[in-house]
């Protein structure tokens, strides 16, 4: 038997959570998805990203006809999958930079 796999949205080390935050916004701004705004202009952004990515993939008729409620599950992940590759990835990809820095500098001690 396979046991699946719960995703959490809590950093593994909760200190972090802040540090994530703020590399979060660096990155949307950096991709012109807010300008100094803050949350609630990332919120914003990322709601219309959502319908961007929903019209591109055919599903935004839908959405206006029955509303996010009544979407199917494997329909939100298709648009959240999308949506999270844009600004997780390069979040990612910073991350993976700053280890291999910091990485880099402690094997030069």
């Amino acid at each position: 038997m396979v046991l699946g796999r719960r995703r959490s949205r809590r950093p593994v080390n909760p200190d972090a959570a802040r540090a994530l935050d703020q590399l979060k916004y660096e990155v949307a701004q950096e991709l012109g998805m807010i300008r100094g705004g803050g949350e609630d202009e990332l919120r914003a952004n990322l709601d219309n990203m959502k319908y961007e990515i929903a019209e591109e993939l055919g599903l935004a008729d839908k959405i206006r006809t029955v509303g996010w409620p009544n979407m199917t599950s494997r329909e939100c992940g298709i648009i959240g999958g999308h949506l999270g590759g844009r600004l997780g990835g390069q979040m990612v990809k910073r991350m993976i930079e700053f280890a291999e820095t910091h990485m880099a500098q402690n094997q030069q001690r």
